[in-house]
């Protein structure tokens, strides 16, 4: 492979031809396969085109729906894009078991998001701190038209704060601000205003000190990824009585306890808890992804709450009081639905109308709704029949295409492994044993 100058001025075509002959196989049909995922409509492929740098094509994920999300009394067919195996199918089981037990039920918590302006400054705290009260105004005012917008539709800029971090780092200071974004995630609008809000304190500080108290240095202005004070809290109850499954041989009080004794062990096991949280962001994720909104940024912040006290933990809680049954998901979430990918991207405006145009409030009530069905879901198959049982099921799929089997032999190895553990091994054995009788 050669180094390639200026890749990023080269024609889509010419970004291929350079991939596939210097870094692949140099195969033709490598090439064609390639632009096989293109989209027919040339205005449609230059928008995804424009959503990332050096795009050579488009990678498809599997898009699907869970109906029969009961939400605070409302019925919500909800869109989730995720390539894993069961997790749509759980999802959706989750969902009817407890559509006929008074659904899901949500509140939101608080809607606040905050960024920080970096900075280094070596004079005596009790002076900046005196001027940032004195020019305190003036930096709101400062950003005023940049906020303007954002205000008129009930958000903006809600305060700003001035916090000492010198013990951590000499001459270490933050710039606190806490804004509310309304629907839109607010990233590019909240940098704007941090970004100018750094700059206009430098200025004053350079302005009216002299000496070393004039030196201030802005190390970055940013937003924290990290939203605590943006929050969702979805939860279902029943009695517990209402739990008994015939199918799994114990009572419902017996389930529930085993069921809270599996969520206990992912609050005292980082092990588990990581593996627990997965399953809880299998949900989240999906809904994420397919409402154009920032899976990372989600999943980062999750992460970040469910380490709080300093011990990674289970994000999910279980109560039992007397004959009640409660189940709770409780996370920061910071999600939007206008602007970005929401808008530009035509399936992730597909899945705001599958759900009504919800508001960024209420896309969060929808996501939280579905981690709490995918761990539920998962959490009720652990303690019960185990997972593998339903995950092979769906994952049985990927093998037959693995294995490129016919319809003929789909048909032959799903009868076969009806009642049977499913494993490659065991199907890939099945189907030479088909191949070689015939």
């Amino acid at each position: 492979m050669k180094q390639v100058s200026g890749f990023s001025k080269l024609s889509k075509v010419e970004k291929i031809n350079y991939v596939v002959e210097e870094v692949l196989d140099g195969n033709l049909s490598t090439n064609e396969l390639i632009k096989s995922y293109w989209h027919d409509d040339e205005e449609e492929q230059k928008i995804f085109d424009d959503f990332s740098e050096n795009t050579l094509t488009n990678f498809y994920f599997p898009y699907g729906v869970v109906p029969n999300v009961l939400m605070n009394d409302e019925l919500l067919c909800v869109p989730m894009v995720i390539e894993e195996s069961s997790v749509v199918a759980a999802a959706a089981k989750a969902a009817k078991f407890w559509s006929k037990r008074g659904g899901f039920r949500t509140e939101v918590v608080s809607t606040n998001k905050i960024g920080q302006v970096h900075f280094i400054w070596h004079g005596e705290t009790a002076i900046l701190e005196s001027f940032f009260e004195d020019v305190k105004e003036e930096l709101i005012k400062e950003v005023k038209p940049l906020t303007k917008n954002m205000e008129s539709r009930g958000g903006g800029l809600i305060d700003i704060s001035l916090k000492n971090r010198t013990g951590d780092e000499p001459g270490y200071y933050q710039i606190w601000a806490e804004f509310n974004t309304c629907d839109a995630m607010g990233a590019n609008f909240i940098n704007s205003v941090l970004e100018a809000i750094g700059k206009k304190f430098s200025d004053l500080v350079e302005n009216n000190f002299e000496g070393v108290n004039s030196e201030i240095q802005v190390v970055m202005a940013i937003l924290s990824n990290y939203t605590p004070d943006c929050r969702v809290k979805a939860w279902v109850e029943c009695d517990i009585d209402e739990l008994e499954d015939p199918g799994h041989g114990m009572s419902g009080r017996e389930f529930a306890e085993k069921f809270a004794r599996a969520v206990r062990i992912a609050k005292i096991d980082v092990n588990r808890a990581t593996t627990h949280n997965k399953g809880i962001f299998n949900g989240i994720d999906a809904v994420v992804l397919a409402t154009g909104n920032d899976f990372r940024a989600v999943e980062a912040c999750g992460h970040t709450w469910a380490c709080r006290d300093g011990v990674y933990r289970g994000l999910t809680d279980v109560f039992l009081e007397g004959n009640k049954f409660r189940f709770q998901l409780e996370l920061p979430l910071s999600l939007g639905t206008v602007g970005g990918l929401t808008s530009l991207h035509p399936l992730a405006r597909i899945s705001l109308d599958t759900l009504g145009r919800p508001s960024a409030s209420k896309l969060m009530e929808i996501a939280a709704t579905l981690g709490l069905a995918q761990n539920f879901g998962a959490l009720r198959s652990l303690t019960t029949t185990g997972i593998q049982k339903g995950h092979m099921k769906m994952h049985l799929m990927n093998i037959l295409n693995h294995l490129e089997a016919s319809d003929e032999e789909r048909g032959l190895v799903k009868e076969k492994f009806e009642n049977e553990i499913i494993s490659f091994q065991g199907v890939r054995e099945f189907l030479a044993g088909i191949r070689n009788y015939q």
